[in-house]
């Protein structure tokens, strides 16, 4: 158990709370991992026996992006959620310094370095899983798995478009520095509860549906001092202007051409336009590289993953199982529980294989 874990708070939500915990699952854990600029939040679901899957979230949201898909995965993998520096409950960064995306691309490296883990399992949304395309290029050899929701590949921009996009963004975030050294002395607007769900639902272009909007919002807001029943933002504004890591297309197709031999699996919403025409260089390079990747199309809008978890489960879990199948010593079942079919087929395999050994240590007496 590392330090983190022994000083962790075990929480105590409830089935009906977020459908995650059952009557013989651990109920969740939160954890708090050192940064330099301050910590990063977590929370681990699941079996905490083995190394997790590591779900990171997508532009402006935090891990409740996850709750809907979680209860769904298998159960011999725990997965650590983390919100992302400056979303959800993490440690904004200090005032006057601008989000880059090397900065997320650090974090997965000291959390691997943290827990001491050799490769790192990433299970990732939008944004993030921009970033994962970009770690798995630079990393190939760390990573042992990749589930990317509705990207696969980097932004372009044409070289007018790109200058037009830093300027801008410079100046709306020098805008944003200033409100959020701002907010330190006064409270930023508050919304009612119901507005908040609609300006999130109108803000991800209806992306995310109004009745899910709740698992998102309950970390990107805090109750207002001022006015009782309202809340306002307290995610840090200044990631809605963060520095993307832009590429060319011959540049992206290069990055492709590194990930070779990692199980990468990509799931693609249907009314979603983020994995387009501009994307087939890419999804080709990894088709022809490598044998482990698939490119799945499920029903439903870019959070796919949080309208359409079933849907999405379909897909996952048989990639899961595969390629990170259970560990029968992982496995606690009370009596008169019976093992999973999967497990059951795995120990078959397990035993067939001592068998074949054993036969060919005694034909060599």
């Amino acid at each position: 158990m590392t330090t983190h874990e022994a000083e962790a708070t075990t929480t105590t939500h409830t089935s009906e709370s977020n459908g995650i915990e059952s009557e013989h699952e651990q109920p969740p854990m939160d954890v708090r991992i050192n940064m330099p600029w301050g910590y990063v939040v977590g929370r681990w679901y699941g079996n905490r026996q083995v190394r997790p899957i590591l779900a990171l979230h997508g532009w402006l949201d935090n891990l409740g992006t996850w709750d809907k898909l979680l209860p769904l995965l298998p159960k011999h993998l725990g997965v650590l959620c983390i919100d992302l520096p400056g979303h959800g409950y993490s440690s904004k960064l200090p005032e006057g310094i601008a989000y880059h995306f090397v900065d997320y691309l650090c974090v997965i490296l000291r959390i691997m370095e943290e827990y001491n883990w050799s490769k790192v399992s990433l299970m990732a949304h939008s944004m993030s899983a921009m970033l994962c395309f970009i770690f798995a290029s630079l990393y190939p050899h760390r990573l042992d798995m990749l589930i990317s929701i509705d990207i696969v590949r980097t932004r372009y921009r044409k070289p007018p478009s790109q200058i037009d996009y830093l300027r801008t963004n410079i100046e709306r975030y020098m805008v944003e520095d200033e409100r959020f050294a701002n907010a330190k002395r006064e409270e930023p607007p508050a919304y009612t509860w119901q507005d908040l769900e609609h300006v999130l639902h109108k803000g991800s272009g209806k992306s995310v549906n109004l009745e899910n909007c709740h698992h998102i919002l309950e970390r990107n807001v805090a109750k207002s001092t001022k006015y009782p029943d309202k809340y306002f933002f307290s995610r840090d504004g200044r990631c809605k202007y963060y520095f993307e890591f832009h590429t060319s297309p011959p540049f992206a197709a290069e990055l492709a051409r590194t990930i070779r031999n990692v199980p990468y699996c990509v799931i693609k919403g249907s009314e979603s336009n983020f994995i387009d025409e501009e994307s087939q260089e890419v999804i080709d390079i990894l088709r022809s590289n490598n044998p482990h990747f698939q490119l799945h199309e499920v029903e439903g809008t870019h959070h796919v993953h949080l309208n359409n978890a079933p849907g999405v489960a379909a897909i996952i879990n048989p990639f899961i199982m595969h390629h990170r199948p259970p560990q029968l010593e992982t496995w606690t079942v009370d009596e008169g529980n019976e093992l999973p079919d999967a497990v059951k087929k795995f120990a078959l395999a397990v035993d067939d294989a001592e068998n074949v050994k054993r036969r060919k240590r005694k034909s060599n007496l």
